[in-house]
């Protein structure tokens, strides 16, 4: 297993060497890169965790209201659809092994069962994924956040 000065080592290189822009500016900038998909998968600003990430279900904000971080550059796209579909078949999956091999459910029953809680799941896990994906672009400096490289 590497020493911890070997994983310091590893995340000032993956991020780029550079101090945080939060420390330059007073802002609570998240230690790690995990830091910051949490607060982006719980709808937070992934810069400083005060402020929120999305003005309706799926729009992030132009700006936070809290630390003036812009988030406008993000491009999650299509990404967060396929991360929640692949969660969603991932979970449901042994369950519906599961019901299937060990109840006596019709067909029906198992669709009525089935059906509604993966789209539920579905939609559920819509605006975690695309925070958690903004967050991650904004750590690694992907796409619109070239210039904002972590340490």
């Amino acid at each position: 297993m590497p020493e911890p000065d070997a994983f310091d080592a590893l995340r000032r290189r993956l991020a780029g060497g550079e101090a945080k822009s939060g420390e330059q500016s007073g802002r609570a900038s998240p230690g790690s890169v995990w830091a910051a998909i949490g607060r982006g998968f719980l709808g937070h600003c992934p810069c400083c965790g005060q402020g929120k990430l999305f003005q309706r279900f799926l729009k992030p904000v132009a700006l936070c209201a809290s630390c003036q971080e812009d988030w406008t550059p993000q491009q999650a796209d299509d990404f967060p659809a396929y991360v929640s579909i692949f969660l969603t078949g991932h979970i449901l999956a042994p369950l519906i092994i599961a019901l299937v091999k060990d109840t006596e459910f019709s067909v029906a029953a198992l669709m009525a069962l089935i059906v509604p809680l993966a789209i539920v799941m579905m939609i559920g896990l819509l605006q975690p994924a695309k925070g958690a994906i903004i967050a991650l672009q904004w750590w690694f400096g992907m796409h619109g956040f070239e210039g904002r490289k972590k340490s």
